[in-house]
């Protein structure tokens, strides 16, 4: 069993480097997850590497601890509803107020290992309005692992199963030994950056959409109200936000506004709440 005070000690690291809130009771978690990273950096145990962490901590050492910790579960077309508002109202709107640019910008915060940009990716090609206009999807997760996994586009029977349609494998995915390899057009509409929703992601510019779906459910509440009052600002006055479905704003930020009608978690900026930065190029 974890020493508690060693379990505190990593409680605290992962809190301020990536968010995670654990409580108590979720010590089985972290000896599971962390036990295998203590062997693999050439220590007796998990004391051992909390002692070496407490002592000179390399930012290979916690990037390893921290990317042991995260949760990359995801399914395409995930929950289903979320997807079905994308198609059938926020793409139709946005296309309306952009049609003289022709362009837009998608952000798919903790992307993970890539089911859901590609969800994102596979919704668009399914519209033939957008022929000809300039599209950027952006996948970032804090996970370097996932995201290898993600640019490869290269998934396993089991995941493809797990909420893709048979139609959409079918048109967009080609059989690769046990495999799936998803295809060349979809692995080009979507780029990959490793980020963390605690650093600024100003860099990123603006957006018309933004997906940070469960993820939140992990950060406390001031981490939760810090990240949404910063996404405020990186999405233009009449985009959309995409929550989980257990995910929601309510007394959490004031700078979101639920989109009325809508059967599933999804916002748009507050009259006043969004400071759009520059559209990056």
């Amino acid at each position: 069993m974890i020493d508690p005070n060693d379990y505190a000690f990593l409680c605290q690291l992962l809190h301020r480097h990536i968010g995670l809130a654990l409580g108590p009771g979720k010590e089985y978690l972290v000896q599971s997850r962390l036990a295998p990273v203590a062997a693999s950096l050439g220590h007796t145990g998990l004391p051992a590497l909390v002692s070496s962490l407490r002592m000179l901590p390399s930012q290979r050492d916690v990037k390893l601890v921290c990317e042991a910790m995260t949760t990359n579960e995801s399914l395409f077309f995930r929950d289903g509803a979320p997807f079905d508002l994308l198609r059938d109202r926020a793409l139709p709107e946005l296309m309306q107020a952009r049609a003289a640019s022709r362009r837009l910008r998608i952000w798919c915060a903790a992307a993970s290992t890539g089911q859901e940009p590609y969800s994102v990716a596979m919704t668009l090609a399914g519209i033939p309005a957008l022929s000809g206009w300039r599209v950027e999807i952006i996948g970032t997760d804090y996970s370097a692992a996932a995201l290898d996994r993600a640019r490869a586009g290269v998934f396993t029977h089991f995941e493809v199963q797990r909420g893709l349609p048979i139609q959409m494998l079918v048109k967009h995915f080609a059989r690769e030994g046990d495999d799936w390899r998803i295809s060349p057009a979809l692995r080009q509409a979507v780029s990959f950056r490793e980020g963390n929703l605690l650093e600024s992601f100003g860099h990123l510019g603006t957006f018309d959409l933004v997906l940070c779906r469960n993820v939140l459910i992990y950060f406390d509440l001031p981490t939760k109200r810090q990240v949404l009052d910063r996404m405020a600002g990186q999405l233009a006055p009449d985009g959309y936000l995409f929550l989980g479905a257990a995910e929601t704003v309510l007394g959490v930020s004031e700078r979101w506004e639920r989109v009325s009608g809508a059967s599933t978690s999804v916002y748009r900026p507050a009259t006043g709440a969004a400071l759009p930065l520059s559209r990056a190029s």
